[in-house]
C-alpha cells in the first residue's frame, strides 16, 4: 500500500468547467476535490474555449481548500490538447476517462511528464486517476491499476460501462465489476473510487446514503458524484463514525496490553481479536487522522 502518498478524496464532485455558475459555486459545496470536465459536459464546439477556461476555474474552486482534478477527453489528439492546457501548479490530477489498458495510461503518462518539465514543474506532481468504462478494459483493471506511480485512484464508470456491457447500471449488475475495482485498487495499494449504483438519480438522498454505507463496506473510499447536495452525504458516510472509531481504540489499546504482558490472545466486546483485526482497527485510526488533518486544513 502507499497510503502515506494517497490523497483524502471522499467526495469528487463534476463541474463543467464552461458553467460559470457552478464554477463559482464550487468551493462552496465542501468537497474534497472539484473535478473540472472537459468532456462529456462539454459539446465539441466548445472544447477549445473550455481549455482557456481550466487555469482560472481551477483557482477559483480551490479557494475552498479542495484539490484541482480536471477529467480530459478519450481520443489522444483531444487529450494532448487538454493535457497542454490543463496542466499547472493549481490542477493536482488529471482523471483519464474510458481507460483501456496499462500502455493507455503509460502513453499519457509520458506527455503529463513532458510537459511538466517544459514548464518547470516538479516531476510527478500531477497524479492521475483511470475510469474504466467498457467491457473490454475491465478485463485488464488488475494492470491499469499497476500501470503507472502517478496512478493514485481507479473507479469504473457506471453508465458507460453498463453501456459496453448491453446491462442496466443497476447495483445488482455493477456488483462484480464494482467489486473488482475494489480488488484491483487494494493490490495496487490505490485509491478504490465509486459505489455500487449510479449517480443518475440525485432526487433520492436516503437511498444515495444507504447506497454509500454499502459501497464502504465494500471497500470504497470515495466517490464523484454530479450533484452538490451529494457531497455531504459522501463526506459523512465514508468518515469513521463515532461508534466504530471508539472500538477501534479498544482493540488496539487491549491488544498492546496482552502483546505487554506476553499475552496470546484477548477479546474485545466478547470476540476474540487477532492481527487481521488489529490491523483493521489502526487503518480505520489512521483513515480518520488523515480526514481530521484534511478538515483541519481545510479550516
Amino acid at each position: 500500500m502507499r497510503d502515506g502518498d494517497l490523497p483524502v478524496w471522499r467526495s469528487l464532485l463534476f463541474v463543467p468547467v464552461t458553467n460559470p455558475r457552478f464554477v463559482e459555486g464550487a468551493a462552496r459545496r465542501g468537497a474534497d476535490a472539484i473535478i473540472l470536465d472537459l468532456e462529456d459536459s462539454v459539446a465539441a464546439s466548445e472544447k477549445e474555449r473550455a481549455r482557456s477556461l481550466v487555469p482560472a476555474a481551477a483557482a477559483k474552486v480551490a479557494a475552498g481548500g479542495a484539490d484541482v482534478v480536471v477529467r480530459i477527453n478519450r481520443p489522444l489528439r483531444l487529450a494532448v490538447r487538454d493535457i497542454e492546457a490543463a496542466l499547472g501548479p493549481g490542477v493536482r490530477a488529471l482523471l483519464l476517462p474510458k481507460t483501456e489498458s496499462a500502455e493507455h495510461v503509460r502513453l499519457l503518462a509520458e506527455i503529463v511528464e513532458e510537459v511538466e518539465g517544459e514548464r518547470g514543474m516538479a516531476a510527478g506532481s500531477t497524479r492521475l486517476i483511470a475510469s474504466v468504462e467498457s467491457a473490454a478494459a475491465l478485463f485488464l483493471i488488475a494492470e491499469i491499476a499497476r500501470a503507472h506511480p502517478r496512478l493514485v485512484a481507479i473507479n469504473v464508470g457506471a453508465e458507460d460501462f453498463a453501456l459496453s456491457a448491453g446491462m442496466l447500471p443497476e447495483a445488482e449488475a455493477l456488483f462484480m465489476p464494482k467489486q473488482l475495482c475494489v480488488f484491483a485498487a487494494r493490490a495496487a495499494g490505490i485509491l478504490p473510487l465509486g459505489f455500487v449504483g449510479t449517480v443518475a438519480d440525485f432526487r433520492d438522498q436516503d437511498g444515495f446514503r444507504e447506497t454509500i454505507r454499502r459501497s464502504r463496506r465494500l471497500g470504497f473510499v470515495g466517490a464523484s458524484v454530479i450533484h452538490p447536495s451529494q457531497v455531504a452525504i459522501l463526506n459523512e458516510e465514508f468518515r469513521p463514525q463515532g461508534p466504530e472509531l471508539d472500538h477501534a481504540r479498544r482493540v488496539v489499546a487491549a491488544y498492546e496490553k496482552a502483546l505487554g504482558e506476553g499475552v496470546g490472545a484477548v477479546t474485545v466486546d466478547g470476540k476474540m481479536i487477532d492481527v487481521p483485526v488489529v490491523a483493521r482497527a489502526r487503518e480505520l485510526l489512521e483513515r480518520e487522522a488523515a480526514i481530521a488533518a484534511r478538515e483541519g486544513t481545510r479550516s
